[in-house]
């Protein structure tokens, strides 16, 4: 007779329903987002902008091509949102001059924070120099790239400026700032890299010696 009671309200509860994880399916969309971005980093490194199509993109990354569209739009956005990741090394959503590496370049004797200086500049262009120059490439027949790659330069300058600011402990402008734009700019690290064939080591050494005599210090 019990175990009828028991059986009757059993029936007559309702069904229990499955609760809707969105902490998880938003952990999984962000993972896919990183795929992505580091695929794409990756190939437009290794084949420039008219070489990477979205198919063997989406290959590379283990996703649909309609998730390339339905995570960043276009192409050309994925190229962008690929940039600004190759430059601080991650999808983290905090600018450079924001990240400990940056707040790293106040600390120790001038020799160490240039060090750290020389050491984070060359991290970037390691990292984006590759999408920098698929970037160019896409600019050339796109007004639109072209208008965020003047943005993104314009705004290496504003960082290079606060970089060099908190290695001296004072403002670095004018034709000092200018001469340090082209010397740290992407373009400047592929020419020494790949056309005259420096390693890290003697690029490193390079950059630095140019850098002592731009700003007139002895060490």
């Amino acid at each position: 007779m019990g175990c009828c009671i028991v059986q009757a309200m059993s029936s007559n509860e309702a069904p229990t329903k499955r609760r809707y994880n969105s902490s998880r399916r938003a952990m999984q969309a962000a993972q896919t987002r990183v795929d992505i971005l580091d695929a794409a980093i990756a190939s437009f490194r290794e084949t420039g902008w008219a070489g990477t199509t979205l198919a063997a993109l989406a290959d590379r990354a283990g996703v649909a091509v309609e998730t390339l569209y339905s995570t960043f739009g276009s192409k050309k956005a994925l190229l962008r949102a690929a940039l600004d990741v190759s430059v601080v090394g991650d999808a983290e959503d905090v600018p450079l001059v924001e990240r400990e590496d940056f707040a790293q370049l106040g600390v120790g004797t001038l020799e160490e924070r240039l060090h750290k200086g020389l050491t984070l500049a060359i991290g970037i262009h390691e990292r984006s120099a590759g999408v920098w120059q698929a970037m160019l490439e896409a600019s050339a027949s796109d007004v639109e790239i072209e208008g965020w790659r003047r943005e993104a330069d314009a705004g290496r300058r504003i960082d290079l400026g606060k970089s060099f600011e908190r290695i001296l402990d004072r403002k670095v402008k004018g034709e000092e700032l200018q001469i340090l734009w082209v010397l740290f700019s992407p373009e400047a690290y592929l020419r020494l890299t790949q056309d005259a064939g420096l390693s890290r080591k003697a690029y490193e050494s390079t950059i630095r010696t140019a850098t002592l005599r731009i700003l007139g210090i002895t060490l």
